[in-house]
């Protein structure tokens, strides 16, 4: 795979113009890693959802913290949440 770069949430914060200090990737939006910084922004192939602080994520609904906090679920993918902004996919 040389020369394919790794699609990260870092990478889409300044592709994107996301005003993020911690973001995660995943390309079908449905599972991550918790944010530990904020605003947060979980991204997915098609766009983002931004999230102003830990209490806005963890009481949207659609978002499900997994047992310890260990993780995200989000069975909709993030496009379902409220405020999920449309992008272009980071590939193209």
């Amino acid at each position: 795979m040389s020369g394919v770069s790794k699609i990260t949430g870092r990478m889409l914060v300044e592709r994107w113009g996301i005003g993020a200090r911690h973001a995660l990737y995943r390309e079908n939006g449905a599972w991550y890693h918790p944010l530990e910084r904020f605003p947060g922004a979980l991204c997915d192939g098609g766009g983002y959802t931004l999230f102003a602080t830990r209490e806005a994520l963890e009481t949207c609904p659609g978002v499900f913290v997994g047992k310890g906090g260990n993780w995200l679920s989000i069975p909709g993918g993030i496009a379902s949440l409220p405020g999920y902004v449309r992008r272009a996919h980071p590939k193209g």
